[in-house]
């Protein structure tokens, strides 16, 4: 018997990850429904006929198996957005980057561990648009016994916040490529998946049930395609504790600010005795770009009030309140505990300049003879029809080339007078990284057609917020004032309007980076194993898995 016990020590000392970690297996049938949303029904692809799609609930170092099964008649992949991916970069999600799309009546087996996460994530579809319908809420509980750094919680609810477009969204995004145009705004915002009334529908809204003095836990999700939203509850306070699945020093709110591809965990104390209390949200934007400016509305009733009893109202933030959501970002810090440290990297060995935005290249179809396009330092990404990932891994030539510029090829004045050519390079080109470099990226916004706020994620990475300001860059003065001590960390971030963002993180994950704008841009950042300096080494990862 003694030896059993030691046996099982044994074991214990020499897999400690493995004790209480599960492997969680989903199945998501990818399949069109019809839905009815501001009194007009359209078809939608959904998974397993729900919008929002399913929940999937995880806990921290739990594996997660999802099949994907494809019966529209779309490819389709599925990104699951902030999840590390360490060494399983085939399931990340992009099309033609880490895998080719999952083809109409085939299927894909996911496969990841959530090492060292806990927190509220997202997954969503990583091809064209299809994205508007196709996504859903990752919850990852932290290990068993392991409490939150903040008071338990009596219940949590996830909420989504998206657009809704009255018109088949792959029309919206097809008739943009054919005629060199941007898209036409959504209809409305929706909160998990319901507008509200609107003024020309008196559309259904969700309605979130309390209990006065229970404390409820907000996972809040932005899965709208293009817009940052403000959300906002009539007559209560929001505790921020966490961002994109990273715990943070809590603060108190009215006003919570939300980009694309975030996630914001906020405490509400249903603090008063009865009634109903209006929830919403509505966009920001402080530069001249038109955007759906329709406020979307929910309910929150406390048990016991009457659907049909007065509601408290409250204003939705000016569209262009650029103060509140600087204050915002501002106040994200993270926790730097010690069982939630801040390691910032104070070395750096890749300092690198990105100048983003939008541009005007020639198009002999397009209504005006051109056609706008995103750049990251004047280059347009260039879709492959073989996954970057899979051409790397067996060193398959003429997919990428590994020039692409660590800083912009022609400086310029970025947010001031631009230059009178607009026109982009177009390229499929990856920057590589030494495995363990320190890497710090200035994300430059430019004022190249219009400035605007760019919100930037970075795949299988979590990065520091070190630093923003507005204007240019400065390379001597502006990193004095950068915060090394608890920067917020997290995998998407806002780039202020003619202005910039710095992050730094450190490259521990073989494979790519894979940096990804909202305006569609896409661009890679290649990490190497080290050994060799051409490339991760194979037998550290999972072997590649075409779709069946």
């Amino acid at each position: 018997m003694e030896s059993r016990v030691c046996a099982v020590l044994l074991m214990v000392l020499i897999f400690p990850t493995l004790v209480g970690a599960m492997v969680r297996h989903y199945k998501f049938s990818v399949v069109m429904r019809n839905t009815t949303r501001l009194c007009a029904t359209k078809p939608i692809v959904t998974v397993n006929g729900r919008f929002p799609g399913p929940k999937l609930y995880a806990r921290e170092d739990d594996t997660v198996i999802v099949r994907v099964i494809n019966h529209v008649n779309y490819n389709v992949t599925i990104h699951w957005h902030g999840v590390r991916q360490l060494r399983t970069g085939w399931s990340d999600g992009p099309a033609y980057i880490s895998q080719c799309p999952i083809q109409p009546g085939q299927n894909y087996i996911y496969n990841f561990t959530l090492s060292g996460q806990r927190g509220t994530l997202l997954w969503h579809a990583h091809i064209s648009w299809l994205r508007a319908t196709l996504h859903g809420a990752i919850v990852i509980l932290p290990k068993r016994a392991v409490p939150y750094p903040f008071p338990n919680p009596d219940k949590e609810v996830v909420l989504i916040l998206g657009e809704w477009w009255k018109a088949d969204v792959e029309a919206v995004i097809n008739q943009a490529t054919q005629s060199g145009l941007p898209p036409n705004i959504s209809d409305a915002h929706t909160i998990n998946g319901l507008p509200g009334p609107t003024s020309t529908c008196s559309s259904q809204g969700y309605t979130l049930n309390v209990e006065s003095g229970k404390t409820y836990m907000l996972r809040i999700i932005n899965a709208a395609v293009n817009d940052e939203l403000f959300f906002k509850i009539a007559g209560h306070q929001l505790t921020i504790v966490e961002v994109d699945a990273i715990y943070t020093k809590p603060f108190k709110t009215d006003t919570l600010f939300i980009a694309p591809g975030q996630t914001t965990n906020a405490l509400l104390t249903a603090d008063q005795d009865s009634g109903n209390f209006l929830i919403v949200i509505s966009p920001f934007m402080d530069a001249p770009i038109k955007v759906d400016n329709i406020t979307g509305s929910a309910i929150l009733r406390y048990t016991g009030s009457l659907s049909a009893s007065p509601t408290v109202l409250t204003t939705a933030p000016p569209q262009n309140a650029t103060q509140l959501t600087s204050t915002f970002m501002d106040s994200l810090k993270s926790l730097n505990s010690k069982d939630y440290p801040a390691t910032v990297p104070l070395e750096i060995d890749h300092s690198l300049l990105f100048t983003i935005g939008v541009g005007i290249n020639p198009c002999s179809t397009c209504v005006n003879g051109s056609r706008l396009v995103s750049y990251i330092n004047n280059i347009t990404f260039v879709m492959p029809t073989t996954s970057i990932l899979q051409a790397h891994y067996y060193n398959i030539s003429g997919v990428f080339t590994d020039d692409f510029p660590g800083n912009p090829p022609i400086p310029f004045n970025y947010t001031g007078t631009q230059p009178t050519n607009k026109q982009t390079m177009n390229g499929t080109r990856v920057y590589r990284l030494a495995y363990n470099s320190t890497v710090q990226v200035v994300i430059q916004g430019t004022a190249m057609i219009s400035p605007e706020s760019h919100p930037t994620h970075l795949h299988g990475y979590d990065f520091y917020a070190v630093g923003k300001g507005i204007g240019n860059f400065d390379p001597v003065n502006d990193p004095k004032k950068f915060n090394l001590i608890d920067p917020i960390a997290r995998n998407t971030i806002g780039v202020p309007s003619g202005g910039w963002t710095a992050i730094r993180f450190r490259a521990d994950n073989p494979g790519y980076v894979d940096v990804a704008l909202s305006l569609g841009s896409t661009h890679k950042l290649g990490a190497e194993d080290g050994i060799s300096g051409g490339g991760w080494e194979r037998s550290k990862s999972v072997p590649y898995t075409p779709s069946l």
